[in-house]
């Protein structure tokens, strides 16, 4: 029992050295798009999607948005299939933390979703990266990939996070993502630059 309870415990400490909380779909919910690609499906996801970015403002180019919506759709499947995600988000960061898995984490969906929207070179859509829960006590930092309309904050853009559903994209406005609070990633790295800073620099007594 004793050892059970040990296991238990080593994993729930290795879930949470990277990504966040978990988010189960809601039905109805018209700000999640949960894709059905792989299923032959989804078109309705890639089409709401599609509609929130050129939402985004008047200068946003309707074929830039559409095909931002579903390069973010179907990067989310190439990445499910690639991580090989069989498993719920905290469990796969688990297996990727011990070595069973390769990538999966969310900063990984972040970066490979980035990377491959930059390589659009849009003209009238502007990519940001953000972090949540940075400085938080009981909740695990996360990150993501947010698209604004060119030369917009990314308050006033979309979230594109297709690591909190295991492989299922959920986009919501960065103002109305109820689960995280977004914060720029430039300014999480300085943050987090000034806490080494003054511990290295702190002299007791």
């Amino acid at each position: 029992m004793i050892h059970v309870r040990l296991f238990i415990r080593v994993c729930l400490l290795l879930s949470l050295a990277a990504c966040g909380q978990v988010d189960s779909p809601v039905a109805g919910d018209s700000r999640a798009g949960r894709s059905e690609i792989a299923a032959g499906a989804g078109q309705w996801d890639i089409d709401g999607l599609t509609h929130a970015v050129l939402a985004l403002g008047p200068g946003v180019d309707s074929e830039e948005a559409a095909r931002a919506a579903r390069i973010s759709y179907e990067r989310t499947e190439e990445l499910r299939i690639a991580y090989g995600i069989s498993s719920p988000p905290l469990i796969h960061n688990m297996m990727v933390n011990m070595g069973i898995k390769s990538r999966g984490l969310c900063w990984h969906w972040a970066d490979d979703m980035q990377e491959r929207l930059a390589a659009e070179n849009f003209q009238t859509l502007q990519l940001h990266r953000a972090i949540a829960n940075h400085n938080a006590i009981f909740r695990i930092e996360h990150s993501t990939v947010i698209i604004s309309a060119k030369g917009d904050d990314m308050t006033a853009g979309i979230v594109i996070d297709p690591w909190r559903m295991g492989g299922e994209l959920f986009w919501s406005r960065t103002l109305e993502d109820d689960r995280y609070s977004w914060v720029p990633r430039t300014e999480v790295f300085e943050y987090k630059r000034r806490r080494i800073a003054d511990a290295l620099a702190y002299k007791p007594g």
